[in-house]
């Protein structure tokens, strides 16, 4: 947030500017997930020696979290490297020997089971039948043509008429709907399935986006986000790989952890204040005045900076940052937070004994024939499960065991979140039952699942852009503080693919 006194132009190291000023900049990062190891390292590699990581919780990697149960490695948080082509997630793990690959070469599955490349998709009725193979193809081609649709609006300018809302749910239930009542080939039962297809895609696609519906996904801002080519991949040995590479270079002295931070007191407006605290840790010789930033801990310490890379995330900047800084953030900074969407999704693992399902099948997709006309996907908190979109196979069993990794988004993830693991296997395993048609499935022999929305530290699972909002949001939400007409930047913090992430600005 606050800098140190050289300038981009100047052809002074950091260590040299350092002694200038008779001391480092003293630089504090907060949150240890991938952000904010990946700044820290940056900073180390750019000759900055005085940073300190403050992170949360017991752990570093963030919404990075892999378990690992026998001999299987199973990922509650990020799981996919999303293509290759320029994704320097990729080449860090294939530089280092992390890789499988889970689709062929170019071609990108769109949804969201990657765990293989073999097999299909079981399209199940909450009456026990399986949708026929080709109603589902012939729905997945009208779905993703009008899917195709949704990404114009940005990338072609395309203007949004109002009985959209501006809403991708809203303007993709219509549009389809429209074109299965339309289809003069089709009978009235495979309609009435195609109709109740609709909402299973969408909570399929409301958890990739991680928001409660994709009613409350702007439309005009879908095709903003476009995925980098190549195959996706997984981690064998857990993403959490990816962590400990970027961890390497990083000392460990410069990592505290269970170090909750409660204010970040920043700008010039405040150095009295700053002075008044920092006297409260102890005496100070006269080379450590001077500090522009204070981050104030939950534990009562006091830690004096130049430099705050704030890597929180979303859901807890919307909870806490009217308390988090002082003074308060700018008003377009915090319309950037209130606009700007995040929810929860989350994963069930469930562990079988022996496989109730077909070895052609990859994953199980719920579809409720009562909701061939429904206009929303906000269910009683007794019929949370209805949200839960699909269960996927994870391959190969030879490394997983048997086991299924369902998916639910939204308030319905919250919900399950607050019951107990017995709960929620037993009510997983009357799912299956019922949209298998198979009364004697047996109750999982385990059962692991994530909690990201009630946690505390995060709040939420990650951001979209809600209705309302833009791209531009982000931005907004990364644009250093202060804000100063004469600044310049002195350090340019890149990433591992040389751009850009991190502006460290000077007064």
């Amino acid at each position: 947030m606050q800098s140190c006194e050289t300038s981009s132009d100047s052809t002074d190291d950091p260590l040299s500017s350092g002694l200038r000023r008779k001391r480092q900049p003293r630089i504090v990062v907060i949150g240890a997930g991938l952000a904010g190891l990946s700044a820290t390292k940056a900073l180390l590699e750019n000759g900055f020696t005085d940073v300190t990581i403050l992170e949360a919780s017991d752990r570093i990697g963030g919404r990075v979290q892999s378990v690992k149960l026998e001999n299987a490695t199973f990922e509650l948080g990020a799981t996919w490297i999303h293509g290759s082509n320029g994704n320097p997630v990729y080449h860090l793990a294939e530089d280092n020997g992390l890789l499988e690959e889970t689709t062929d070469g170019e071609r990108s599955i769109g949804r969201i089971s990657l765990y293989s490349k073999n097999g299909v998709a079981y399209h199940l009725t909450n009456n026990g039948q399986r949708i026929p193979k080709d109603v589902v193809e012939e729905f997945s081609d009208l779905y993703n043509e009008v899917y195709n649709l949704t990404q114009e609006f940005f990338q072609r300018g395309k203007p949004v008429n109002a009985e959209s809302q501006n809403s991708v749910g809203v303007f993709t239930r219509d549009v389809v709907r429209k074109r299965i009542k339309a289809d003069p080939d089709d009978a009235e039962n495979t309609k009435k399935l195609k109709l109740a297809m609709i909402q299973q895609y969408l909570k399929v696609e409301s958890c990739e986006s991680s928001s409660h519906s994709m009613d409350e996904v702007s439309l005009s801002e879908f095709g903003e986000w476009t995925e980098i080519p190549g195959a996706h991949h997984v981690i064998p040995c857990g993403f959490i790989k990816i962590v400990e590479i970027l961890a390497r270079s990083i000392p460990e002295s410069l990592i505290q952890l269970r170090k909750p931070v409660k204010c970040i007191h920043w700008n010039q407006l405040v150095s009295k204040e700053i002075d008044r605290v920092a006297d409260h840790n102890s005496d100070r010789p006269e080379e450590d005045q001077g500090y522009r930033v204070c981050v104030e801990c939950e534990d009562c310490e006091f830690i004096l900076a130049d430099h705050v890379i704030v890597t929180v995330s979303l859901g807890v900047l919307k909870k806490y940052h009217e308390s988090m800084f002082h003074p308060g953030l700018p008003e377009e900074k915090v319309m950037a937070i209130q606009k700007l969407g995040i929810s929860t999704t989350d994963k069930i693992f469930l562990e079988f004994e022996e496989p109730f399902w077909s070895p052609e099948c990859n994953s199980i997709q719920f579809v409720w024939e009562d909701e061939a006309e429904s206009e929303s996907l906000t269910y009683p908190e007794e019929l949370w499960y209805k949200k839960i979109c699909s269960f996927d196979v994870l391959y190969p069993p030879e490394r997983y065991g048997y086991v299924l990794s369902g998916w639910i988004c939204g308030e319905e993830a919250l919900i399950m979140e607050k019951y107990d693991d017995e709960t929620v296997a037993e009510t997983c395993t009357e799912m299956l039952r019922k949209f298998t048609g198979n009364p004697n499935i047996p109750k999982p022999r385990r059962i692991l699942r994530s909690s990201w929305g009630s946690n505390p530290n995060f709040r939420g699972s990650y951001s979209y852009t809600q209705v309302g909002s833009s791209g531009a949001d982000v931005e907004k939400l990364a644009k250093p503080l202060p804000y100063t007409e004469s600044s310049k930047t002195v350090v340019s913090i890149k990433h591992l693919d040389g751009k850009e992430i991190v502006r460290l600005r000077l007064y």
